[in-house]
């Protein structure tokens, strides 16, 4: 199973249209940062998608992406959700509706906003043909065994997720007591990592680095960063099992 990290930027992405800050005028490929998203490949090929933000189809592009086999969604903000009508080309070429999957605050979002997308496949594909599926308890799909993590996002609860020994944590505040428990045993974990001074909706630095000691994965990355993080600078200062993500970025998972 292999894990492709498509976009580890925040909401604004990196560079920041407008600024001249030396992170948005860096020569450096890994801080040209697209909004938060990653793909899983199982071993037989499919493709788990973690959200569609609004750069989805270039990061299916750049990655070449050319099927998908499932969502899951963290949370019904813009920069993870409004690239859903993307998803349209994947059903077009595969012929087949594409099944997502959230907590219930998430999926009666989608339907409210985006309900033209939830349909039965037909005799045409010009739009997402998706089926939305809200959920509280592990599941499968694609043949893994997925479990949702309950976490915090300031006063929303979303979700993270588990496949395996690989965990997705973004736009975190806070982890509850009952869902660290989920997270014993991981290799690979991904997780939020905004900026260097404290946020009232995010983890910052102190605190993400403070989630990956107790969490204890054999490795960790941090993702949704923001233009205020300068790749050369911070992972010189990172300790050991500690990584910045980087748009394509790919691990091979256990």
């Amino acid at each position: 199973m292999q894990l492709i990290v498509l976009g580890v930027g925040s909401s604004a992405g990196t560079p920041v249209i407008g600024c001249d800050c030396d992170t948005c005028r860096s020569d450096n490929p890994r801080n040209k940062r697209t909004r938060c998203s990653s793909a899983i490949q199982t071993d037989s090929g499919e493709i788990i998608l973690i959200d569609t933000g609004p750069d989805i189809r270039t990061q299916s592009l750049r990655e070449n992406i050319r099927r998908v086999d499932a969502v899951l969604y963290t949370h019904v903000h813009a920069d993870h959700l409004n690239g859903i009508d993307d998803l349209r080309a994947f059903c077009q070429i595969q012929k087949k509706q594409i099944p997502l999957f959230g907590n219930p605050h998430t999926i009666e979002n989608i339907t409210s906003r985006f309900g033209y997308a939830l349909r039965d496949a037909g005799t045409y594909w010009d739009m997402p043909v998706l089926k939305a599926h809200a959920v509280t308890e592990p599941f499968n799909v694609c043949g893994e065994i997925v479990i949702p993590i309950p976490v915090k996002h300031g006063r929303s609860d979303i979700l993270g997720w588990r496949i395996r020994n690989f965990a997705y944590l973004t736009d975190i505040s806070e982890i509850p007591e009952s869902s660290m428990s989920l997270l014993q045993g991981l290799d690979v974990l991904l997780i939020d990592c905004l900026r260097y001074k404290p946020h009232h909706t995010h983890v910052n630095l102190e605190q993400s680095l403070a989630y990956v000691g107790q969490i204890a994965a054999r490795q960790a990355y941090l993702i949704h960063m923001t233009h205020e993080i300068d790749y050369d600078v911070l992972q010189k200062e990172l300790p050991e099992g500690v990584a910045l993500g980087y748009d394509g970025l790919r691990l091979m998972l256990a």
